[in-house]
């Protein structure tokens, strides 16, 4: 079952990804979610990350801890949505 909600969470992913990375709408509308993010995009770098991470605190209304920050998070379109997911809508 779909949480309630998860589409909008999704499409803010999908908007942070394009906005903070510089990404065109037809490139990230087409991330699905085995798209490998971090270490395979390379305008996801570290000082990106801190980007994207900041941007979805602050549309999303979240408060992303350091130390729930870790390579598999990123690892993953499809994790980074469920990690998102996760944080919007508990």
């Amino acid at each position: 079952m779909i949480p309630e909600g998860s589409n909008e969470v999704s499409a803010t992913v999908r908007a942070v990804l394009r906005d903070v990375l510089g990404l065109s709408a037809d490139r990230v509308a087409a991330f699905h979610d085995q798209t490998p993010l971090f270490g395979a995009l390379p305008e996801l770098d570290s000082m990106a990350v801190a980007g994207v991470l900041t941007e979805l605190e602050d549309r999303l209304g979240i408060v992303i801890e350091d130390d729930e920050v870790d390579g598999e998070m990123l690892e993953t379109f499809g994790a980074l949505k469920a990690f998102a997911v996760g944080k919007a809508l508990v």
